[in-house]
């Protein structure tokens, strides 16, 4: 597996995180997850996607 390959699982992965989290907090329809953890969630998720869409374009770069 290349770097590239890991960037864009990591990406998908971040994603996947911040969608979560922004799904309970708009919607409340996950009664299971506390909303201090959907914050969490959101927060952290937008972070990683930001992270590593920056280094998936420095890798794509070189």
């Amino acid at each position: 597996m290349n770097i590239k390959t890991k960037f864009i699982i990591a990406l998908i992965g971040s994603f996947s995180l911040c969608s979560l989290g922004t799904y309970r907090i708009v919607t409340d329809m996950l009664p299971e997850m506390s909303l201090i953890v959907a914050y969490i969630f959101a927060i952290t998720g937008f972070i990683g996607v930001i992270a590593n869409g920056i280094a998936l374009k420095k890798v794509q770069s070189t």
